[in-house]
């Protein structure tokens, strides 16, 4: 199996050009790959396919072997293969997932090279049970069902009560936010990260995100991944924490999402209900498997 090992704001993925040859076990390679200290060592496995509807198909596995219905910094890495790799030549292409198709806009450098790429995320998804969210898990599951959405609703972890924001962007997120005064960076996240992702109110397991609020056009965050962990980035990710973070009135339409891995810049385009994920896409190696 030839293999490109690539990264996005330190989100890295294998990828491997299924337009030319078939990988048969795809859960099982992501396991063995994604292994830091015995395979290549990413966050999971990506496959570029053909599609009957757009330029690509995305397929994507977790380190744990379960599949993904989308990632923000893996698609914009797509977007760098194949305009690199000659599978393409337009700047603008369209990428299917399990989230539906997304349009990319690729940015290249002196040369020649894709750099940054920018995505049309689509629209967030609030509505809990589209979510999916057991809002009956929730303390103020009363009110929540008259509303249908979750935003800033008590939930209580581990004899913890959190304020937790839910939104979907093609996979399920719970944003919580962390006072100012704590260190973000020494939060520890693998002993909180856990309990959400298998939380009873989370009936697909869920994606979470820990938001500093720096100020209107700045948000520090770290991030725990349903199947592969704490990973340095997570695109679909910072799009909800951004659209979270605007539905409680802490920041603005557009900011900088500071991460672990580098800096995504979203906008929530409220008008078309879009949301915008512009960051880098980086080659870190080929090989073979």
């Amino acid at each position: 199996m030839r293999f490109t090992k690539m990264q996005g704001a330190g989100n890295d993925y294998v990828y491997v050009d299924c337009t030319k040859e078939e990988l048969k076990n795809p859960a099982e390679t992501a396991v063995a790959v994604s292994d830091r200290h015995f395979g290549i060592g990413v966050d999971g496995l990506i496959l570029i396919k053909n599609s009957q509807c757009a330029d690509f198909f995305m397929e994507m596995y977790n380190a744990d072997g379960s599949q993904g219905e989308m990632c923000g910094n893996g698609i914009r890495c797509v977007g760098k293969f194949v305009y690199d790799n000659g599978l393409t030549d337009k700047k603008e292409i369209t990428v299917d997932t399990l989230a539906g198709i997304k349009t990319l806009q690729l940015y290249t450098g002196s040369d020649g090279k894709v750099k940054t790429v920018k995505v049309d995320m689509g629209a967030p998804i609030l509505e809990a049970q589209a979510i999916p969210v057991d809002v009956g898990a929730f303390e103020a599951a009363g009110e929540l069902k008259g509303t249908d959405r979750v935003i800033s609703q008590p939930l209580i972890v581990e004899g913890t009560e959190y304020a937790v924001t839910c939104v979907s962007m093609g996979n399920p997120h719970a944003i919580v936010y962390i006072d100012n005064k704590i260190d973000i960076k020494k939060f520890e996240i693998e002993k909180t990260g856990p309990a959400f992702e298998n939380h009873k109110a989370f009936p697909n397991r869920i994606n979470t995100e820990f938001i500093q609020v720096v100020d209107r056009q700045n948000l520090n965050m770290r991030v725990w991944e349903r199947g592969s962990g704490e990973t340095l980035a997570c695109g679909t990710g910072a799009c909800a924490s951004l659209v979270a973070t605007v539905l409680n009135g802490m920041c603005d339409e557009t900011a900088v999402l500071h991460l672990l891995g580098g800096d995504l810049k979203i906008t929530w385009d409220r008008e078309e209900n879009t949301v915008y994920l512009e960051g880098p896409a980086e080659t870190v190696f080929t090989g073979e498997w």
